[in-house]
């Protein structure tokens, strides 16, 4: 089996989220990096794969040079190669991003062979916009299923099957033919953490990089009058006004006390809440 996972670079959840000036996109600057939690577990997946059915694993990002670092982490983990299309840092809209990934994949298997299966988050942490991996297998004219949390192969592997929760309870089991496309869930297994020795062999992998530069247009020799996705550039797409913070809620903190003369109102607070009794 040949495997290739789409992951990407997104902030950690419990950081301060701060907007740029422009309000457009999140100033990333003081926040750390990680990948999406369902790409996590398509990373882990597809290690698993290969270690049983054998072949070789791949993982891609489009994303800032900083991207780097969610590629070698997932190489931690037993990925055997990575790929980064390497952007200004400005983050791209599905559409363009879903062509460029595919424009990629046909380049990857004309050099190397065809992908069995891709691997996609169910949704990215930072947008949910549930697009990528559906836009991609259409470009590709390969089926797809999102919402995965369980993957198996029929007996001689000329087939994927796939199950996923159904609305209202019980689950739905899907059979696809080779090569396919998944969009996976978190729960679909447990992620293993890189070991020391999975970090020191990832630092000294290559890692084939593919300069995109700040924007679709242009991207990968793409004719005029195209974008990313070969669509007609006339067509108006959406356009972002602005990104908004929810507002903060603020509790009240009462200062009942300071160092050992609090310990009585400590007590007394720890009796009216029932935590203690006299």
């Amino acid at each position: 089996m040949n495997i290739l996972v789409c992951v990407k670079r997104v902030p950690q959840t419990g950081g301060r989220i701060v907007l740029t000036p422009d309000g457009q996109s999140i100033d990333t600057r003081f926040l750390g990096h990680t990948i999406s939690p369902h790409e996590e577990c398509g990373v882990e997946e597809a290690v698993r794969i290969v270690e049983k059915e054998g072949g070789t694993s791949a993982v891609l990002t489009l994303g800032p040079a900083e991207a780097e670092e969610q590629l070698r982490d997932a190489m931690a983990i037993g990925i055997d190669r990575a790929i980064l299309l390497e952007t200004g840092g400005t983050e791209w809209d599905p559409v363009s991003t879903a062509g460029v990934i595919a424009e990629t994949i046909e380049a990857q298997e004309a050099t190397n062979g065809e992908f069995d299966l891709l691997l996609f988050g169910n949704e990215a942490a930072d947008t949910g916009d549930y697009q990528i991996g559906v836009r991609v297998a259409v470009a590709l004219g390969r089926p797809v299923i999102n919402g995965i949390k369980e993957i198996w192969f029929s007996d001689d592997r000329r087939e994927v099957l796939a199950r996923r929760e159904a609305p209202g309870g019980g689950w739905e089991t899907f059979d696809l033919p080779l090569p396919a496309v998944l969009g996976v869930k978190e729960g679909l297994n447990l992620p293993r953490y890189p070991s020391v020795p999975g970090r020191l062999r990832a630092k000294k992998k290559e890692i084939e990089r593919v300069a995109l530069g700040a924007s679709p247009s242009g991207a990968l020799g793409l004719g005029a009058g195209e974008d990313a996705a070969g669509i007609d550039s006339a067509i108006p797409g959406p356009t972002k006004l602005r990104l908004r913070l929810p507002a903060e809620e603020r509790t009240a903190a009462e200062v009942i006390g300071r160092g050992p003369e609090a310990a009585p109102a400590v007590v007394d607070l720890l009796e009216r809440i029932g935590v203690v009794a006299r």
